[in-house]
C-alpha cells in the first residue's frame, strides 16, 4: 500500500460509501472500488461488509483506518517542517480566542508582530468548547481558552490567573453585607438574580457554580450571555447582577456598573494556550506560545 492507497482508505471509511467518497476524493467510483480490492487483496482481509450502497466497517478496517490516520498526520507533518526548514518563522498562523481571553493579548500579538513580521494572523474567537473543538479538528494552531475544560487531547500551558468580582448596576443599591474593605461573600451573593457568563459550554460557568455549591448555596440564575460587551450592558441597565474576572472590567469599563471583590478564599479564572497533544506545531505557533508564557514562570503540560 502507498500513502495515496491510505488516503482513499480514509475517505472510505468516513464516508461508509463509495459514492460520497469518491466525490471528496474528486474521482470516480469504479477506480476507487479497484483499490479498495487492491488493499484487501494485499493483506489478505475483509476491510468492509458491504449493505447496499453503504459500507461496514470491520475490525480490521478499523485497525486499518486508526494506523491510516496516523500515518498520513506524521507525513503532512514531516512536508510541513521540512518546508519550515531554513526559511525562518513565517506562514499563517490561526489562533482561537475565548471571549474572556487575557488582556494582555492584543499587546502580545504586537510584540510578535514586530519580531516576526513575515507571519500573518487569522484570528477567530468563540466559547472555550468550541475552540478546543477547532483546535481538534485542526482548523487552529492554538487557542487561549478560561479553564477548566478537559485537557485530555491536548498540550496546554497556563498564560495567566485572576480573581473574580461581583458586579451590579450603578443605579443597584450597595449591598448591605459589604465588608468595610470593600467586599461581598458568596452568600449574600446568593440573594441577587445573577446573569452567567455564558453557558455550560464555558468552563467560566462550571467555576462559578462551583463556589456556590463548595458554600451549599444555590443561585439565583436569570439569565446567560456568551458576549461579555452585551452581559455588561444587562447588568448596567438592571437586568440582574453578575460575576466577571477582572480582564473583562478593564475591557468593558463602564461608568454604569459598580464592583465589589468577593470575601473569603475563592478560585481564581485561568487562561490557558492549548494545541493539539502529537501534532506537529509550526515554529510561528511555538514562538507564540513563548511569548504568551515568558512573563509567567508556570510550566508548560503535555
Amino acid at each position: 500500500m502507498d500513502i495515496k492507497q491510505l488516503r482513499y482508505f480514509i475517505a472510505l471509511a468516513e464516508e461508509l460509501q463509495v459514492t460520497s467518497a469518491a466525490q471528496r476524493l474528486h474521482m470516480s467510483q469504479p477506480p476507487l472500488s479497484q483499490q479498495l480490492k487492491m488493499m484487501e487483496t494485499e493483506l489478505g482481509v475483509t476491510l468492509f461488509h458491504r449493505n447496499g450502497r453503504h459500507l461496514e466497517i470491520t475490525s480490521a478496517g478499523k485497525t486499518l483506518y486508526e494506523h491510516a490516520l496516523s500515518i498520513t498526520r506524521m507525513m503532512e507533518e514531516a512536508k510541513a517542517e521540512v518546508k519550515e526548514s531554513g526559511i525562518g518563522v513565517r506562514g499563517k498562523l490561526s489562533i482561537g480566542i475565548n471571549t474572556l481571553s487575557d488582556e494582555r493579548l492584543p499587546e502580545i500579538l504586537s510584540t510578535f508582530r514586530t519580531l516576526y513580521p513575515k507571519v500573518t494572523f487569522k484570528i477567530q474567537q468563540n466559547e472555550t468548547n468550541t475552540l478546543a473543538k477547532l483546535v481538534k479538528e485542526k482548523i487552529l494552531d492554538v487557542a487561549i481558552v478560561r479553564l477548566p475544560i478537559s485537557l485530555e487531547d491536548y498540550d496546554y500551558a497556563i498564560v495567566g490567573a485572576e480573581p473574580l468580582y461581583f458586579v451590579t448596576g450603578k443605579e443597584d443599591s450597595p449591598p448591605q453585607s459589604v465588608t468595610a474593605n470593600g467586599a461581598i461573600s458568596y452568600e449574600a451573593i446568593s440573594e441577587y438574580p445573577l446573569i452567567l457568563p455564558s453557558t455550560e459550554g464555558l468552563g467560566l460557568y462550571h467555576l462559578i457554580l462551583d463556589q456556590f455549591h463548595a458554600r451549599g448555596l444555590s443561585p439565583a440564575i436569570v439569565g446567560e450571555c456568551s458576549d461579555i460587551g452585551i452581559l455588561v450592558e444587562l447588568v448596567a441597565s438592571g437586568f440582574g447582577a453578575s460575576i466577571l474576572p477582572r480582564s473583562s472590567l478593564h475591557r468593558y469599563d463602564n461608568r454604569d456598573i459598580q464592583t465589589y471583590e468577593i470575601n473569603g478564599p475563592q478560585a481564581t479564572s485561568s487562561s490557558a494556550v492549548i494545541w493539539l497533544k502529537q501534532h506537529y506545531l509550526s515554529k510561528s505557533a511555538q514562538k507564540l506560545i513563548e511569548l504568551l508564557t515568558s512573563s509567567s514562570s508556570i510550566s508548560t503540560y503535555n
